[in-house]
């Protein structure tokens, strides 16, 4: 009977039970979307947490269903979303509905801050963006809002903290899932010292805080309610891994800073392994890798692949329909789209700054410049995948500077790695060889590895790596293509945030 890992993997979009051998190797998967997010104002996004808990229990019954033998798990792990947050009660039961982080809610109503303090931060020309940090913390605006459910609230998890308590009624989460405005101290990766000015910044008390346990150590054990909700035999152990960002890089194989990972979905990033602490643009801190003592800094598109998405829905039909025709996945159709349109779109080019501008006095908003009547769907596909790859060739180049350590080989998780057409164009923008890992599940494959090392599987996660983690094909840039690229991110694209500032800064002030 050969061993086995069970990774649980709740993103944005949706959530999946995979099952891993001790080699790496996706034995089986099962997924299910997440549909009920709730927007009751412009900008709000919340959902009920319970829908996480009964969609993972549905797919890892439905694993056992297909055929995956449940005896043969080892030990499970959970990676999830982040920055979605969630009040409990002391039970565990969520007092409201979760938080996620794409809300864009503002409360402005805050408490003053003491007068040294507000003073320390006006010195250092902090002011703007302390201001910032609080009213958008998803735990002050419950404390000015809601104080009647702030008040009843023991502990504010993570999507991961709640489901690691269902799963083992411990309220524990992993130094690696720790994102969001929280008093976390991200270069020590431990809750902020007792004197932090964090806790001036957010409503919170220390009291109000899980145990936090390092990537690869034991968070506890499958209760009997949880055993017979995931259809797992009850004492299992439950790993701790990290976030599902953390996650890819382990998953990509990713062990030092000459590796690039980006990661293609509803939040597009691109990070690398780091054993330094290095912010890579003020306030954003870097957040604790999912190896212990490792970060990943990191830049993102923050409306990444929910563009694309976007696109499928507005102007992607006559795709869609062909798919539903033949039965063949529509990404297929949709490379067709990208194959079809030269590099450049025909001088369509994206700014893919789609969400929102937190209120600089400088906003930076999207924009698609270079329109023509030769233009079409297809043109303006591939302007957002080059857009958003774009974006993330700044970002990664500013990592690579703060690091100081060169960038040799790029490898890409998530949906849109799946595309071959995205991969060519991802490596002749970055004019670097970039590699698909074996599978795209890649923030499933980090908590298997997590989890491997837990339950003794694997010594160490530089181990595991070596056994769990592999890539299939690499892309070659080519280098007229590559060329063309360097001129539109240096001549076109890195000058079009200054150039279009004025006209975003009085749309604000003429619409609102």
């Amino acid at each position: 009977m050969t061993d086995t890992l069970l990774a649980i993997d709740c993103g944005s979009q949706s959530i999946r039970a995979i099952l891993f051998s001790p080699e790496g190797t996706l034995l089986y998967k099962v997924q299910k979307p997440i549909t009920d997010y709730s927007t009751d104002k412009p900008g709000w996004s919340e959902i009920d947490p319970v829908i996480f808990w009964e969609l993972m229990g549905r797919c890892c019954r439905e694993l056992w269903d297909k055929g995956a033998d449940p005896a043969t798990v080892k030990a499970l792990s959970v990676t999830t979303q982040r920055g979605t947050q969630i009040a409990v009660d002391e039970h565990g039961v969520p007092l409201r509905p979760a938080i996620t982080w794409m809300d864009e809610r503002i409360e402005e109503h805050q408490k003053p801050l003491p007068l040294l303090w507000k003073t320390i931060f006006g010195i250092a020309g902090l002011s703007r963006s302390i201001k910032s940090v609080r009213s958008e913390c998803e735990v002050n605006w419950i404390a000015v809002n809601q104080p009647g459910i702030w008040k009843k609230t023991h502990k504010f998890l993570q999507v991961s903290g709640y489901l690691n308590f269902k799963l083992t009624d411990h309220f524990r989460d992993s130094t690696g899932a720790q994102v969001g405005y929280l008093p976390f101290d991200y270069k020590k990766q431990q809750w902020a010292s007792s004197n932090h000015f964090l806790w001036k910044l957010f409503a919170f008390q220390h009291n109000h805080l899980p145990e936090l346990v390092e990537p690869g150590q034991t968070i506890g054990t499958l209760t009997e309610e949880a055993a017979r909700h995931i259809g797992l035999s009850e004492g299992v152990p439950v790993i701790s891994a990290a976030a599902d960002k953390a996650c890819e890089a382990v998953g990509c194989g990713a062990v030092d800073a000459s590796v690039g990972c980006l990661s293609y979905g509803t939040r597009a990033t691109a990070t690398i392994h780091s054993e330094k602490y290095f912010e890579v643009e003020r306030p954003l801190p870097a957040y604790s890798g999912g190896i212990p003592g490792m970060y990943t800094p990191e830049a993102s598109v923050i409306l990444g692949y929910w563009m694309v998405n976007w696109f499928k829905e507005e102007f992607g039909h006559p795709e869609q329909e062909k798919a539903r025709e033949i039965g063949s996945p529509v990404e297929v159709f949709f490379d067709d789209l990208l194959n079809s349109t030269p590099p450049g779109s025909h001088g369509l080019t994206l700014l893919p700054k789609w969400g929102r501008d937190n209120g600089r006095s400088t906003p930076v908003k999207g924009a698609i410049i270079g329109f023509g009547d030769v233009h079409t769907r297809g043109h303006i596909y591939r302007a957002i995948i080059e857009g958003i790859t774009l974006e993330l060739r700044r970002g990664l180049e500013r990592i690579e500077r703060k690091s100081g350590k060169k960038i040799k080989v790029l490898r890409v998780s998530g949906g849109g790695s799946q595309s071959d057409a995205i991969m060519q164009i991802t490596a002749d923008i970055f004019g670097l060889p970039t590699e698909r890992p074996h599978t795209f599940e890649t923030a499933g494959l980090g908590a298997a590895i997590a989890a491997s090392v837990g339950a003794g599987i694997h010594a160490d996660f530089d181990t595991a790596m070596q056994a769990m983690t592999r890539q299939s094909e690499v892309f070659k840039p080519n280098p007229k293509t590559v060329q063309l690229y360097e001129k539109l991110f240096e001549d076109v694209y890195l000058l079009m945030p200054g150039r279009l500032a004025p006209l975003n800064k009085a749309l604000r002030r003429i619409t609102g």
